[in-house]
């Protein structure tokens, strides 16, 4: 007997072997209007073979148990699965005490005795339990199925976070590598300007690459929670694909790849963020890239239907299997990550492309012919929609307003590096190294802006935030929260102990002029006060 999931027809039917066909046909005659589906089998290898298909009890006379192919019933029964007990119904000759009713009671298990002649009230009572009984055994099967199908995921989700975790691991080893010979060689005695540029060049690129990476899996975090939202506005085609080149250009180039690109010359407007579609769109070319040799060949391709605007990123690269096709999508899915071209990754970055894509309106598709056969995958986005276009929104190109800015952190090097950057810019900058020394340093310096470090021995940012807004003076002064800490409930803390705003280590220096310019805006520029009694 098949072991599967939900009842087909065949597990609701009842099977009939009896003595003579029309004892057969009276008896389906009668159960019909009861709503019992019967069948009738005229010899017993025939009731064997039709249980391979599923039954729910079976009906069969004496006679036939004791005729020469009862074993093989005996035999299928006994290769139940281990949910199975199928009802077997015998009609016995008056007496009921015979040497082959006492067999059947011994070789087929779940046996009920009918002793003929039979009231038809006695024979609808006992079909009717045993169909009762095995719709509870169906309900077991399918619990054990679902059982089955959750164990099996749980496995392949488990096989995936191992094969994750390493290439997690491959992943931050890889740029981490060139930047510590970069750090070796920048502490060599005599290092010559070139080669000083050369190793700032190579920590820069490494270090813009795991920003990469961290970014990539907070993206994918976020996405799964539903926190991530997209800002449409009305865009045009060619500028966002021109962007994403630009994007993944470098990567391409260090491949020795070539890269056709077919956009057309009249506008094509679409709505969307974007610097989520820019994101869609370079996505699919460093795949192309990735899963490409050597000098391959990437063409990617806009257009627009009636409806819809369609890119297409296709390359000449190892394909993917056609068993493949519908799981490239999945979160830390690799095709052939053993493959002699394939290029390392998480795993993620398809995943982001179609929730992204899915968050503006449209779908992706993966099309391959199979292994070496290069792969395509088009994108089709609605296009453009009555959408007002935001305003107001800092661009980020402005220089840094003339604010006194406080830099709390224990980490030396972190705030040292980021004193430096924001003095290049035009701020006024102070640096503190501890909760105590940031409280002494507001009297002191009288900042407009603080950028403070959350987890801090001894005093943490949290406590120096709460104290700074216990001082009445200071409900002006700007505190931006700077850690490493990012998901939802960290934000939320950040808020309730007094901050305006929580960035995420390291800063992206655009959105922070941005924050000081809105808050410059707001609140005007104060000079210092002199003369005034220092803090305790």
């Amino acid at each position: 007997m098949i072991d599967r999931g939900e009842p087909t027809p065949h597990d609701r039917r009842v099977l009939i072997l009896a003595p003579t066909k029309r004892d057969a046909v009276l008896t389906k005659t009668l159960l019909a209007p009861a709503g019992i589906v019967t069948e009738f089998r005229s010899t017993l290898p025939a009731m064997v073979a039709a249980l391979g298909a599923g039954a729910a009890a079976i009906v069969i006379a004496e006679e036939s148990v004791a005729s020469p192919g009862s074993g093989a019933l005996a035999d299928a029964i006994a290769k139940q699965p281990a949910w199975s007990d199928l009802p077997v119904l015998v009609l016995a000759r008056p007496g009921a005490d015979s040497v082959d009713v006492a067999e059947a009671v011994r070789t087929l298990g779940n046996v009920t005795v009918l002793e003929r002649p039979l009231r038809f009230a006695t024979l609808l009572s006992a079909v009717r339990t045993a169909v009762r009984a095995r719709e509870r055994q169906y309900q077991i099967r399918g619990y054990l199925a679902d059982r089955v199908r959750v164990e099996e995921a749980l496995r392949v989700a488990d096989r995936r976070k191992d094969e994750f975790l390493a290439t997690l691991g491959h992943e931050l080893r890889n740029p981490l590598a060139p930047m510590l010979a970069a750090l070796q060689l920048l502490k060599l005695g005599a290092v010559t300007e070139t080669r000083s540029l050369r190793a700032v060049a190579v920590m820069e690129r490494q270090v813009h690459h795991l920003m990469r990476l961290v970014d990539d899996l907070l993206e994918v975090s976020r996405i799964t929670r539903g926190v991530i939202d997209v800002q449409k506005e009305p865009l045009e085609l060619g500028a966002v694909l021109r962007t994403a080149i630009e994007t993944s250009r470098p990567l391409i180039e260090a491949a020795g790849q070539h890269l056709t690109v077919e956009i057309p010359e009249q506008t094509v407007p679409l709505t969307g963020d974007p610097v989520r579609l820019t994101q869609v769109f370079a996505n699919l070319l460093n795949n192309a890239s990735k899963y490409s040799r050597v000098g391959g060949h990437i063409w990617l391709k806009g257009s627009k239907t009636d409806q819809w605007v369609v890119v297409s990123v296709r390359d000449d690269g190892i394909g993917i299997p056609p068993s493949e096709l519908t799981k490239v999508f999945e979160m830390f899915t690799q095709v052939d990550r053993s493959h002699r071209r394939a290029q390392g990754g998480l795993g993620i970055g398809l995943t982001l492309v179609q929730s992204l894509v899915a968050m503006h309106g449209g779908t992706v598709e993966a099309h391959s012919e199979g292994s070496d056969t290069g792969s395509e995958f088009i994108v089709r986005l609605p296009l453009l929609a009555d959408s007002p276009r935001r305003s107001g929104r800092p661009e980020g190109a402005e220089p840094f307003p003339p604010q006194r800015i406080l830099i709390v952190d224990d980490n030396r090097d972190a705030a040292e590096t980021l004193s430096i950057l924001l003095a290049e810019l035009g701020a006024t900058v102070s640096v503190a190294h501890s909760g105590p020394e940031a409280l002494r340093a507001l009297d002191a310096f009288e900042p407009h802006a603080v950028l403070l470090d959350i987890g801090m021995p001894g005093m943490d940012g949290y406590e120096v935030s709460r104290q700074i807004r216990s001082a009445g003076e200071y409900a002006d002064v700007l505190l931006v929260a700077l850690t490493g800490w990012g998901q939802d409930d960290d934000r939320e803390r950040s808020e309730r102990a007094g901050f305006n705003h929580h960035l995420v280590k390291p800063p992206d220096i655009a959105q922070l002029r941005s924050i000081l310019l809105a808050h410059a805006t707001r609140v005007p520029t104060r000079e210092p006060r002199a003369g005034r009694q220092r803090r305790s």
